[in-house]
This record gives structure tokens, sequence and C-alpha cells, in this order.
């Protein structure tokens, strides 16, 4: 099912510049004022690749700027290429908010290219089509992949485990450490039997978009392009093409440090429901009440009260009165965050779907920063959950669904400018 190939990577050389100082987060997270700062932390940077340094110049950019960098910097030799094709094998460090130490290993290849109706890539979310018309413009200039799209695939057993990470014995080919802290090492993985393994493993399985769903689709246009292209001009509809293939991340969803956090609600307007309310409209729910005095105990306090309870319908409501209310009922095969959004989100709030788009909730990835925003009158209520699991995803979307918006993010993030892959060859 997949096809996942070696690849000759263009990449920093670490003579020449610090990859702390290089690499960036991915370009969708990155704000207007952090655009500006990396610009002009490094004249190497890879946001000179990504985007623009201002907003506001997106529209009208064509980024032939990107094209022309990265034909200088390989003269300059800031970039070099590898002369053989290989995997490369990424080790991630990393602390949760909790101070937990984690380690995370995946793995880069050149993945052919599959649409959705195959089965064989499966998106967990929908997109939008202002993202993708602006990366395919910087596509269509730079004829390399910047950044790549992260994957999961499901190896339970961990067989495929030790092969990665037998690319950490060697010589790394680099090291950096990002703002937040996380160290990431990269290594080439291409003994014959390493590449061998990998493609036979991956080879049976379907795997699932984790985060890069703008990227993967534009991919797909961009190859639908080039083949109307040379199907216009007459040319040999057959063969492998670069454009066939896409830089991706791929790592064990079943590994301890691939991690799914939570992504907590907060509702932003209105008053915090009555004890009728809560009672009325949660009539089959178990409730009872904890308390909590700061912000700073809302993460002790959920892993104590709400995290015992994954194997159940459960969440935790707090109105900033100094009580937390913690609800579960029996599980019943659906997921936690849809029920969430349907009995809570919309049977307490009476908030909808277009409400939601609208921007009726607010959705921070820390408890503590859902905990302030009630308590500073960002808004009414607070309500936490638990993670999703990977068997939640994975269920998902074999069954062809998509998870709720802002249903789970997958930490540490993957930084722009470790390697690149040029479209230069298959």
């Amino acid at each position: 099912m997949t096809d996942l190939r070696p690849f000759r990577a263009l990449r920093y050389d670490p003579r020449r510049v610090d990859l702390s100082r290089v690499v960036v987060p991915p370009y969708d997270v990155i704000t207007p004022e952090e655009r500006v700062r990396y610009y002009a932390r490094d004249p190497h940077s890879a946001i000179r690749l990504e985007l623009t340094e201002r907003v506001e110049d997106e529209a009208g950019t064509d980024y032939r700027e990107v094209s022309e960098r990265l034909r200088a910097w390989q003269r300059e030799g800031v970039l070099l290429r590898d002369p053989e094709p290989g995997f490369y094998a990424l080790r991630q460090r990393f602390r949760t908010a909790e101070g937990l130490e984690h380690e995370r290993v995946g793995l880069f290849g050149a993945l052919r290219l599959e649409p959705y109706e195959r089965r064989v890539v499966l998106p967990h979310e929908r997109t939008m089509s202002g993202p993708k018309r602006d990366r395919l413009k910087q596509l269509r200039a730079a004829r390399t992949n910047l950044s790549s799209v992260f994957l999961l695939y499901e190896d339970r057993e961990d067989a495929l485990g030790p092969v990665v990470r037998s690319a950490f014995r060697g010589e790394p080919l680099g090291r950096a450490v990002d703002e937040a802290g996380t160290e990431h090492v990269l290594a080439r993985l291409d003994a014959p039997e390493a590449t061998r393994a990998v493609r036979e493993f991956l080879a049976d399985r379907q795997v699932v978009i984790a985060d890069g769903h703008h990227r993967y689709e534009t991919a797909l246009a961009y190859r639908e392009e080039c083949r109307s292209e040379r199907a216009r001009r007459g040319g040999d509809a057959e063969g492998e093409r670069p454009e066939d293939f896409l830089l991706v991340y791929l790592a064990n969803a079943f590994a301890p440090g691939t991690l799914l956090l939570p992504i907590h609600r907060v509702v932003r307007k209105g008053p915090a429901p009555s004890e009728h309310l809560w009672r009325e409209r949660l009539a089959g729910w178990e409730e009872r009440r904890v308390p909590v005095a700061e912000p700073a105990e809302i993460p002790e306090v959920l892993a104590r009260e709400l995290a015992p309870l994954a194997d159940r319908h459960a969440f935790a409501a707090d109105d900033g009165s100094g009580l937390l209310r913690v609800f579960s009922r029996p599980a019943d095969g659906d997921l936690t965050i849809r029920v969430l959004e349907e009995e809570v989100v919309g049977g307490v709030f009476g908030i909808d779907r277009e409400a939601i788009r609208e921007g009726a909730l607010a959705f921070p990835k820390d408890a503590r920063l859902a905990a302030e925003q009630v308590r500073s009158g960002q808004g009414s209520v607070a309500l936490y959950v638990n993670p999703l699991t990977p068997d939640d995803v994975f269920r998902v979307t074999r069954a062809g669904e998509v998870l709720p918006q802002k249903s789970t993010f997958f930490v540490p993030k993957l930084p722009s400018g470790l390697l690149f892959r040029p479209l230069d060859e298959p």
C-alpha cells in the first residue's frame, strides 16, 4: 500500500550554519511577529524559503525569490546535496508542560502520492482552500518540497523501531535545539538491509496524516497540474516523475514518544450554566466536584480526577468559582470529543457548529491557559477533556471519517529546515 522511497536530500551544511538558528517552526504556526524575528535572526533562515517577511506580501508574491535563494545557497555551499539516496532518521528529545521527558524517533522519505479514495493515505481533518493556493504558488516556483508532511503508522510491537534507531549508531548529520528546548538529531539510514526493512514493513500498511493536510493536498494538485501540462504538450504519460512523490516524516503512532495531547474548549460568551441547567441537560451523567484554588493546580487535578476516566465519556467544567465539576458516563463507542460537542457544547450551552466556526469557542492547548482565560473574563467556562488515543485516530480514519475540529495535536512539531527534497528525480 504505502510506497516509501529513499531520496537525495538537500540540507544545510552544519559546518557553514548553526542549525539551531536556521530551523523554524512549521509555517502555519508562525505569527507575524515571529516572521520578522526569524528573518532577522539569520540570513540563511529556513523562514526565507517558507514565507514572505510580511503577511501582507503573500497575496502578491509568486515566490520566485525562493527558487533564486535555493540556487544561491547551493552555489555558496550553504546547502549541500547528498550524493546517494537514503532515508533520514530523526530523534527528538523534549519535555512536556508537566516537565516529563520524552523521545520520539521517526524517519523521512519520499512517499508516492495517492488520492484519499485509494485508502492508502488517510486524512483526519478537512482543509481550507486559501492555504493550499499559497502553498501551490510556492511549490511551482521552488520545485522543491521545503517541509514535510507528518504521517503516523501502526506498529504496536515496535518492530520497525530498532531499524530506525540503528541510524544513530554512527555520527549524526546535524543537531538543532529549537526555542521550545526540543533537541532534533538527524542521521542517515541507508544500509541496504535497513532500507529494505523499512520499505517492506510499510508496503502493506495504511498511514494517517497527523499534520500537513494542506501540503499533501497541494502536492496532489501540483502532480495533476504537471500531468495536464505534459498531456497538453503531447508528452509521455507513462513513467515515474519527481512530482509523483512527496517529502514525508513517519512516526509510530503507538510508540511512547508519539504524544497526542488534548485541545480544550473555552466558551467565550454567555453566563455559566446554572445548577438546574447542568442537571437537566446532563441527566444521565455522573458528577463530582473538586476544589481548585489556582489555575496552576489544574493540570495536577485533571491528572488525578479526569485521566482515570479515560475509558468513559468524561470532561471537567471550570467556571472559575473554585469548584471543578467532573462529569462522566459509560462510553458508547463514539468519540468523547464528539459527545462533548453534541451534548455539552450544543445541549447545555446552545452553541451549534456554525457558531463554533464563527468563534464562539476558544481552543487552548494548555489547561492552565484555559483556566486563566476564564478567570480573566475571556470566557465563562472551560471544558477540559482527555486526549484521544492512537486507536481513536485509526478507527475514525479507517472508517472514512474525519475528527471534529480541534480534536488533538501532536508534539513535538516538526521544524522546517532540517532537510529539503528537490523535484529533479523520482
